[in-house]
C-alpha cells in the first residue's frame, strides 16, 4: 500500500531543500482541521538554506507538487503546503491491501529475529485470583500479542508467587485448622480461609509468626513434608488459575515462578559480596542504595530467607542467558515502582549492562463501582473478589441482555461468552493503563456506548450485511477489481482513513506499551463504521457501486476482527 507520507516526502524532494527524505517525511504533518488537508509540510525550515520567504517556498512546492495522481489538489497557505488526497484513489488503495492480506493486516516484521519476555498476570498460589489480577494479566497479553504482531518472537512468563514466608504461613494453618476434604472440595477458598485464620490467631498469638518464619526456612532448604505440602497448594491453584486463562482465552510458555530461581539465589548472593556491594543491617544483608535516593535494598533476612529482590535479580539473569533478550518486560502495578527502580539499580551496581532492557509497564488499580477500593482487599482479612465470578456474571448478564433484545439466529450460550468477557477486557484495556479506573457494569455492558459489545456489535452488523449480499446472489470473496469513485462520500473516506493507520496503531501501541491506543483507534472505527451505514445504502443496484461499498464493508470487518483479536476478544459473526 502507498505510504503517503513517503509518497509526499518524495513529492517534495529538492536537493536544494538541504533535507534527506527521511528529514522532510518526518517533518510532515496531519492537520487538526481537515479543511487544511490531509497532510501538510511547513516551509519555516528551509527559509534559511533558500534565503527564501517560507511562503514563497511554499507555493513552489505546491506549483510542481500539483500533478501527482494520488493528490485531489495541492496548495500552499502561508507557509505550509497542504495535501489533499483524492479520495478514490485512496479508497481503492486502502480496500486492496485490506482484503489482500486479510488477516494479517496491521501485523509487520519490524522486530523479526528479535525475542522479547513478557511477564504478567503473576498471581500467588494458594490465594484467590482475584479481580485485582486482572489488569497484569489481560494488559500483558495485549502487550504479548502487540509484540507479536510487530514481529518479535515473544516469550510468555507467568513469575508465579510460589515462594516466601507467606507459604510458611499457609502451611502452619494447614496443620493447625485445615482438612484434606475440604482442599479437594474448594481448595482456594479453604486456603483462603486457613490464611485469615492464621492473621486473625497471630494476634493473639504472636509467637505463630516465628513458627511461620521457621516453616519458610525449612521450605527453602527442601525439607520434604513442608515441600510435599507446598507442591499440593501449588498444583492445586494452578489447576484453579487455568480455569480462568481458559475463560480469558490466555496461555503462556511458561509458569517459571519465584520458586525456580530458589538454588540460583546463592550465585548472586556471593557475587554481590564478591563485587563489595552486600551490607550487614541488623542481621540482614543489604544494597544500600541511598545516594541514588532509592533507600537500602534488602537481599536477605535476618534468618537468611530470601526476598523479591534477590529472586528477581537471579530471574533476569536467567532469563538473560536462556534467551538473550533484546527486551524484558514486566507488567506489574505502579505500586512496586520503587521495588522495580531498586532491582534495576542494584543490577547496575553489578555490572549488567543489559539491565537497561529490562522494562517496567506499571499500571493503575481498579475499583468497585460501589466504592470498594480493590487496593484494600486483604486476603489476611478474607475480603476479596473473585476474577472467575466477575466473568461468570458478565456472561450471565450478557446472555440476560441477548434475551430481553431477543436475538434472533444466535447461539447465546456460546455468544455470550465471547461478548461478557470480550466486555470486561475491553474495559480493562480502554484506560490509560497508569490510570486508576473505576469498574461499572453499567459501562462494561453498554451496547451503545465506547465499549467492547459495540464494536463487537459493529462487527457482527458487517458481518450481516455480507450476508444479505450473499444472499442475494453475490460472490463477496469473488469481488476483484473495483471502482473506488464510488467510495469518494465523507463517511466512506473517513472510514478509510482509520482503517489506512492501522499498522501504524499497532506499531504506536508495542513501543508504548499501551493497548488503549487500539481500543480508542477500534471505537473511532466502529463509530466510522456505523455512520457510513446510516449515511449509505449499500446494496444499491449499479453492480460498480454496490460492489465498491460491499469491499469497503468487508474490509472494515476484516479488521474489526483484526483489532479485537490484538486485545484477545473475539469478534461474533452474530449478536
Amino acid at each position: 500500500m502507498v505510504n503517503f507520507k513517503k509518497l509526499i516526502a518524495e513529492t517534495v524532494y529538492d536537493e536544494a531543500l538541504g533535507l534527506s527524505l527521511e528529514e522532510i517525511e518526518g517533518m510532515i504533518e496531519i492537520p487538526a482541521d481537515e479543511s487544511m488537508g490531509d497532510y501538510a509540510f511547513p516551509c519555516f525550515r528551509l527559509a534559511k538554506a533558500l534565503r527564501k520567504a517560507p511562503q514563497l517556498i511554499a507555493a513552489d512546492i505546491a506549483a510542481r507538487a500539483g500533478d501527482a495522481e494520488a493528490f485531489e489538489k495541492v496548495e500552499n497557505v502561508n507557509a505550509y503546503v497542504n495535501f489533499f488526497i483524492d479520495r478514490a484513489y485512496f479508497a481503492g488503495e486502502v480496500i486492496d491491501e485490506v482484503n489482500r492480506l486479510g488477516n494479517a493486516y496491521g501485523r509487520s516484521n519490524s522486530g523479526e529475529g528479535r525475542k522479547v519476555i513478557v511477564e504478567y498476570s503473576s498471581p500467588n498460589i494458594a490465594k484467590p485470583f482475584h479481580i485485582g489480577h486482572i489488569r497484569s494479566t489481560v494488559i500483558g497479553n495485549a502487550i504479548y500479542k502487540l509484540y507479536d504482531a510487530v514481529g518479535f518472537d515473544v516469550i510468555r512468563i507467568n513469575h508465579l508467587g510460589d515462594y516466601g514466608t507467606q507459604f510458611g504461613k499457609m502451611i502452619v494453618a494447614y496443620r493447625k485448622w485445615g482438612s484434606e476434604e475440604e482442599l479437594a472440595k474448594d481448595p482456594i477458598k479453604s486456603l483462603l480461609s486457613y490464611y485469615t485464620r492464621f492473621h486473625k490467631e497471630a494476634e493473639e498469638h504472636p509467637e505463630l509468626e516465628d513458627e511461620a518464619r521457621e516453616t519458610f526456612v525449612k521450605l527453602e532448604a527442601g525439607e520434604p513434608e513442608e515441600l510435599a505440602l507446598w507442591e499440593k497448594f501449588r498444583k492445586l491453584s494452578l489447576e484453579e488459575f487455568n480455569r480462568v486463562y481458559d475463560m480469558l482465552g490466555i496461555t503462556f510458555d511458561s509458569y517459571a515462578g519465584e520458586s525456580f530461581y530458589s538454588d540460583k539465589m546463592p550465585r548472586f548472593i556471593q557475587e554481590l559480596k564478591d563485587k563489595g556491594l552486600l551490607i550487614e543491617s541488623q542481621g540482614a544483608q543489604i544494597v544500600d542504595l541511598e545516594p541514588y535516593d532509592l533507600g537500602a535494598a534488602m537481599i536477605t533476612k535476618s534468618d537468611g530467607s530470601s526476598l523479591y529482590v534477590t529472586r528477581d535479580i537471579a530471574a533476569a539473569v536467567y532469563r538473560k542467558e536462556t534467551y538473550d533478550f533484546y527486551k524484558c518486560i514486566y507488567v506489574v502495578a505502579s505500586q512496586q515502582n520503587l521495588h522495580f527502580k531498586q532491582w534495576k539499580k542494584v543490577l547496575e551496581l553489578m555490572g549488567y549492562e543489559w539491565q537497561k532492557d529490562c522494562i517496567h509497564v506499571p499500571f493503575g488499580l481498579v475499583s468497585l463501582s460501589d466504592g470498594d477500593d480493590i487496593k484494600m482487599m486483604s486476603t489476611r482479612e478474607g475480603r476479596v473478589v473473585f476474577l472467575e465470578d466477575v466473568l461468570n456474571t458478565a456472561v450471565a448478564k450478557t446472555a440476560e441482555i441477548m434475551r430481553e433484545k431477543d436475538a434472533q439466529g444466535v447461539d447465546i450460550d456460546e455468544v455470550s461468552k465471547e461478548v461478557g468477557i470480550g466486555a470486561v477486557i475491553f474495559q480493562e484495556l480502554s484506560n490509560n493503563r497508569i490510570k486508576d479506573y473505576v469498574f461499572s457494569w453499567d459501562k462494561v455492558l453498554n451496547f451503545d456506548g465506547e465499549t467492547g459489545p459495540y464494536v463487537q456489535y459493529t462487527h457482527a452488523r458487517a458481518s450481516s450485511v455480507l450476508r444479505k449480499a450473499e444472499a442475494a446472489g453475490i460472490d463477496v470473496d469473488a469481488i476483484g477489481k473495483i471502482d473506488p469513485a464510488h467510495l469518494s462520500s465523507d463517511s466512506a473516506y473517513t472510514l478509510a482513513k482509520l482503517l489506512y493507520r492501522v499498522p501504524e496503531v499497532v506499531e504506536e501501541a508495542a513501543a508504548k506499551y499501551e493497548p488503549s491506543i487500539v481500543t480508542r483507534h477500534l471505537v473511532d472505527i466502529a463509530q466510522s463504521f456505523n455512520k457510513f451505514y446510516h449515511d449509505e445504502h449499500i446494496l444499491v443496484d449499479d453492480e460498480d457501486e454496490k460492489n465498491a461499498k460491499l469491499a469497503l464493508v468487508k474490509a472494515s470487518r476484516t479488521v474489526l476482527a483484526n483489532c479485537l483479536g490484538l486485545l484477545g476478544i473475539a469478534a461474533p459473526e452474530r449478536m
